[in-house]
């Protein structure tokens, strides 16, 4: 229902409604329709839930960024890139206010849970807090954001206890680390950092559930510690308990982009992040991970120390959770959902509003009431073409007031209520992390000197914990009880206190005094830009001297790449580049990885280099004398000097992988993650022959280490490491008679053109000239080299790991055999798929029960199918079709 990408979504707490933020700038909130049925849209997919548009909120300029609701549902505030924060009521869903104080785009924002403040958090590099009883700025942070970089999102998260707010993309050191900002509640200082991403934070998420540092022990403030999750452009997330100086546990390579969002599960055992990527990952915890885990009723009940009332609820409306409305009957369901009262009318104010004014939710004051939007192309300020709403949809769902006036002064239930004044000087970082004011008192932490994260999991305090049936005790009315609500945060108290009540000093401090400035080799150098030229010299003659070294006969096939003064190689999913810098003159070749105009790290080498290739995991040079030099992305050498006979032709790379192809004909593959070989090197001469007419157009490897080479005779070969052999990928015999080959084949040819083994199929087809054949061929020559093509093709697609492309021309083989009829062929293929009756693992190891992924008994379900459809088939099938439904019960 958006005309434009959606940026955020997020539940409400009652489960009740969804609602969605757009670069169409509207938002969406979305309510569950038990009337609807179908299928999801495009596919035979059962849709089990049907949810439905509730209401329409206009109201913003451009791109809304981020969502949050309140607590118990009361408001929904949204944020976006016209630098505003809008509050809408979160019962009648209409506008309240406008919040316009911030000079950039709104990129985060986050309710306190005990329902008193609001945060955002903006690209002017502050943190924002205001109060929900007159909507007023509480305080500005922005000491910890002087320096930050720009991000696509700001998203900050609000503690559970409601003591601290952890704010994405921040930094210490001038801009050089960076950091997420714990800031306090109260003094609204950020003293404390978490520090070890290797890029800007870009989102922060809490716990939804406060812990116990003691789960034995009172619910105060000394004893509470929470659990927070950060996502960062570096492509890792963190997880932090606040009661430990390490994170619980860090996540480097779930993800080849930045993570753009986090979300925890209501239960607090479940986080979920999306990447920019395109993938999701869940991460799910044990109870003994997240030990000391409290439920929300000792939340609720440790709220009750802030002092702060909130108004009371509109009423009429309710936020009844999904779970008991679903229990009930359709008519009671549609009975008790509640359904926001469409916009007052222009003419005259009806009782809704009258109803809002009396609860303390504001006039809407909507002028205009109800109309009907188009699609109507509409050029922005901003100098791009936005489509606006759905006609035909629009005069279905409600729109939310957009009405401009000045909203009245707050009826005296939303005036501010007392709160105690705040120290005059407020407590000190150093005062805070020392808290321990329970009556019951809290043995101090061990002292933990805060360092960058690099392990994934750390020791804890071994507490037991009973379930749900843990004894949560609250201090007792007649005890002498500190109701101080500052919850410290002892991981990041360094050195903790001497015996005679004196701080030491901790690293923080020094640090505080003395900043310094992270250094990287070769970083403090200008970056010149060198003009790329081809170094005259050549490379010497290879002389092949045994035969594990190459074969003469391909000497001068194999060419050798020019020496040119400057090579580079781009890291896919950065902006990172190796570069290589020959010198002209004799002085020194050097090899450096350039971040921006930041050079990361750079070495000296004593050859000149003749090809570069990198990826997230490695980078390689080789060299002129036939050596090869192998990196880690901060510029270690994780390999020895690999010394190969002959310089390289060919140098090519993918994930973990590493193919080099000397000029001798020697075909190696490494993988670098494990450091080691593939398997043993092999040379090309057993494919190429002896003619001095095949030469190779092009190599390259695989993701999953299979090498593959096209040759100029219209053949691509790949070495297959369990079969010691080179095997044929493709060749240009299949198009003398196949039905599938690329050029004659009309149908469906864009499901299998994504693939690599269509892509050298492609290739191939270019460089065969198209000529007439009117030659006689025998009488099955067709339906022979259509199986015969099939077939290597299915076997190409499982040796470069091609799972789509291997499932399309399993279908289009399965339909082949069943248009032909020939039962031989279909009865063993679907026994291969079929595996043995009573296969159990390890018991038969020869036979695996997936293939690329996809299960052979699911890709047996589509073959029978096909087969049900045929003349001579069906029998088959229908039996085989028993046969798995009988098994599947076994199972």
């Amino acid at each position: 229902m958006h005309t434009g990408p959606v940026l955020t979504v997020r539940w409400a707490h009652s489960g009740r409604w969804l609602a969605s933020g757009s670069d169409d700038s509207i938002v969406m909130v979305w309510d569950l329709d038990p009337t609807a049925k179908g299928k999801v849209w495009g596919s035979d997919e059962v849709n089990v839930e049907g949810w439905k548009p509730l209401k329409r909120l206009p109201g913003h300029d451009s791109d809304v960024t981020d969502l949050a609701w309140s607590p118990e549902d009361r408001y929904l505030a949204s944020v976006g890139l016209d630098s505003s924060v809008l509050i809408w009521c979160g019962y009648t869903l209409e506008r309240l206010r406008k919040l316009d104080q911030h000079q950039g785009f709104v990129k985060g924002v986050c309710w306190d849970p005990v329902g008193e403040y609001l945060a955002t958090q903006s690209d002017d590099r502050t943190v924002k807090i205001w109060r929900t009883t007159d909507w007023g700025l509480e305080a500005e942070v922005t000491k910890p954001f002087e320096d930050s970089p720009g991000t696509f999102f700001r998203r900050l998260s609000w503690s559970p206890d409601g003591a601290h707010i952890t704010a994405s993309n921040a930094t210490n050191n001038s801009g050089y680390v960076f950091v997420a900002a714990v800031i306090s509640r109260g003094n609204w200082t950020a003293d404390i950092s978490l520090v070890g991403h290797e890029n800007a934070v870009q989102v922060a998420a809490y716990n939804p559930h406060i812990f116990l540092r003691n789960p034995e022990d009172d619910v105060v403030a000394s004893n509470i510690c929470s659990v927070v999750a950060l996502g960062a452009d570096d492509r890792s997330i963190s997880v932090w308990q606040t009661k430990s100086a390490r994170p619980l546990i860090v996540a480097k390579e779930v993800f080849e982009r930045q993570i753009m969002d986090l979300s925890w599960s209501r239960d607090g055992y479940t986080l979920y992040a999306v990447s920019s990527d395109g993938t999701m990952a869940v991460f799910s915890f044990d109870r003994d991970e997240l030990e000391g885990l409290a439920p929300f009723t000792a939340q609720e009940k440790y709220f009750t120390k802030f002092g702060f009332t909130a108004p009371p609820l509109p009423t009429g409306y309710s936020h009844s959770s999904l779970p008991s409305v679903a229990r009930q009957t359709g008519q009671q369901q549609r009975d008790q959902r509640m359904t926001p009262p469409p916009s007052p009318k222009h003419n005259g104010v009806t009782a809704h509003t009258q109803d809002n004014a009396h609860t303390g939710f504001g006039s809407s004051q909507n002028q205009g009431g109800e109309h009907i939007n188009k699609l109507v192309a509409k050029r922005k300020t901003a100098k791009r073409v936005q489509p606006t709403f759905m006609g035909s949809l629009a005069s279905n769902i409600p729109s939310a007031s957009t009405s401009n006036t000045p909203i009245s002064a707050p009826p005296p239930s939303m005036q501010p209520t007392a709160r105690p004044p705040p120290s005059a000087n407020g407590r000190s970082f150093h005062e805070i992390t020392g808290i321990a004011s329970s009556s019951r008192q809290i043995p101090s932490p061990p002292s933990i000197q805060p360092q960058p994260y690099s392990a994934t999991t750390t020791g804890f305090t071994d507490v037991s914990m009973n379930g749900e049936s843990m004894g949560l005790r609250y201090p007792s009315e007649d005890r002498d009880v500190d109701m101080s609500t500052e919850v410290p945060i002892t991981s990041f108290d360094a050195a903790g206190r001497s015996g005679k009540g004196k701080r030491k000093a901790s690293n923080a401090d020094i640090l505080d005094e003395k900043p310094l400035k992270p250094r990287t080799l070769g970083g403090d150098r200008v970056r010149e830009v060198v003009s790329v030229r081809e170094i005259s010299g050549g490379v010497p003659a290879v002389i092949v001297s045994s035969p594990s070294s190459g074969d003469s006969s391909l000497a001068g096939r194999l060419p050798i790449p020019s020496t040119l003064t400057y090579l580079k190689a781009t890291i896919e999913g950065s902006e990172d580049v190796l570069e290589g810098r020959n010198s002209e003159d004799g002085g020194a070749h050097e090899v450096l990885l350039a971040s921006g105009k930041q050079t990361q790290w750079l070495d000296y080498l004593p050859s000149p280099i003749l090809a570069l290739t990198a990826t997230a995991v490695f980078c390689a040079a080789a060299l002129q004398d036939g050596s090869l030099n192998i990196y880690s992305p901060t510029g270690r050498r994780i390999f020895p000097t690999l010394s190969l006979g002959a310089p390289c032709s060919i140098l090519a790379s993918s994930k973990q992988f590493l193919m080099l192809l000397t000029s001798a004909g020697m075909l190696h593959v490494w993988n670098v993650k494990k450091q080691q070989a593939a398997f043993a090197p092999v040379s090309v001469s057993s494919i190429m022959g002896i003619s001095p007419n095949c030469s190779v157009l092009s190599a390259s490897i695989r993701s999953n280490g299979a090498p593959y080479i096209h040759l100029s005779t219209g053949v691509a070969h790949s070495y297959d490491s369990s079969l010691l052999s080179w095997v044929k990928l493709s060749e240009s015999w299949w198009a003398e008679g196949s039905d599938t080959w690329q050029g004659r084949q009309r149908a469906n040819t864009q499901v299998a053109a994504r693939g690599i083994v269509s892509a050298i199929e492609g290739s191939i087809a270019e460089r065969i000239p198209g000529t007439d054949d009117e030659r006689q061929r025998p009488a099955w020559w067709s339906t022979a080299m259509t199986l015969g093509h099939l077939e290597s093709k299915l076997h190409a697609a499982k040796t470069l790991d091609s799972p789509q492309e291997y499932k399309h021309t399993l279908s289009v083989y399965a339909k082949k055999v069943a248009d032909e009829g020939f039962r031989a062929k279909a009865e063993e293929l679907v026994k291969e798929l079929f595996g043995p009756t009573y296969w159990r693992p390890g018991r038969d190891d020869s036979w695996s029960p997936t293939v690329l992924g996809f299960s052979k008994r699911d890709l047996l379900k589509d073959v029978l199918t096909i087969f049900a459809r045929s003349k001579t088939l069906t029998k088959l099938a229908l039996d085989w079709q028993d046969i798995l439904k009988k098994s599947a019960q076994e199972e």
